[in-house]
């Protein structure tokens, strides 16, 4: 394992603009950081994957340089950093992750967002540590079912997509927090939603949603009535039940699909 000096005395400079940071970044409480940026970003120098104690690696770019990245490509030398926890690669123009992400099995948290992803490896179903994932304004049309074994997962990201479906595999992550599904394509939300108990933030607004789940009021946690921002229908042609009722939160919600009399109003 390499040691903190050894990050410190990682020279990048003659590659690219470069800037490094290694444990002293306060943001991470001592653990060992590199961040890589550089306007004309292509490619990662292969003496980083060389750094087997990182846990901290960032390559994403900071936003007045965003229209110059150009990272295609995770190199497979990725592999080679089993300690890493963190990983940042938003804002990108990755295309495709390879297989050997499924090897950082200390991995914890993993940004995606801003890329032209359309696909995941099955590998990344292993990581089996993994809590948060952001896969936001990429090009998948549906979640992939890799997604659904990451059973660890307490925030999922996937809005600015062109997702249609959900696949009733999603039942199985049973420890989400936050779904996170704005501007998406979906037109009906299966029933399998319902049984993620643990939800405390559902956002769902900008799809083609016209009716929700009867079981929909089984998700307690989304009391709106408390956290105004806990769910979110906006922009779905909801009439099933109307927006209105969805306004009064999940006990409403349950005494509206509750009532005999609900499809005499509709």
């Amino acid at each position: 394992m390499k040691s903190a000096r050894s990050f410190s005395s990682l020279n990048l400079s003659t590659d690219q603009q470069w800037k490094y940071l290694t444990e002293h970044d306060p943001k991470f409480e001592g653990q060992r950081k590199l961040k890589i940026e550089g306007k004309e970003l292509v490619s990662v120098p292969l003496r980083v994957f060389g750094l087997e104690g990182l846990q901290v690696l960032e390559m994403s770019p900071e936003r007045e340089s965003c229209l110059r990245y150009r990272m295609e490509l995770i190199p497979r030398e990725i592999s080679h950093l089993r300690s890493l926890t963190l990983l940042y690669m938003d804002s990108n123009n990755l295309k495709e992750i390879p297989a050997e992400i499924g090897t950082l099995s200390n991995l914890e948290r993993l940004t995606l967002s801003n890329n032209r992803l359309t696909s995941l490896p099955p590998e990344i179903g292993g990581l089996e540590k993994l809590h948060s994932l952001h896969l936001a304004n990429n090009n998948f049309t549906e979640l992939p079912a890799q997604v659904c074994q990451l059973r660890h997962l307490t925030f999922l990201d996937v809005s600015d997509n062109q997702i249609s479906t959900l696949p009733p595999s999603i039942q199985h992550l049973q420890k989400l927090e936050t779904l996170l599904m704005l501007f998406n394509s979906l037109e009906q939300l299966p029933g399998n939603v319902c049984l993620l108990r643990n939800l405390r933030t559902l956002w769902l607004g900008y799809n083609h949603l016209r009716a929700l789940p009867e079981n929909f009021g089984a998700l307690v946690n989304l009391d709106w009535g408390n956290n105004y921002c806990s769910c979110n229908f906006e922009g779905n042609p909801l009439v099933r039940p109307p927006q209105e009722v969805c306004g009064g939160g999940p006990g409403v919600i349950r005494e509206y699909f509750a009532s005999p009399y609900r499809a005499l109003g509709e």
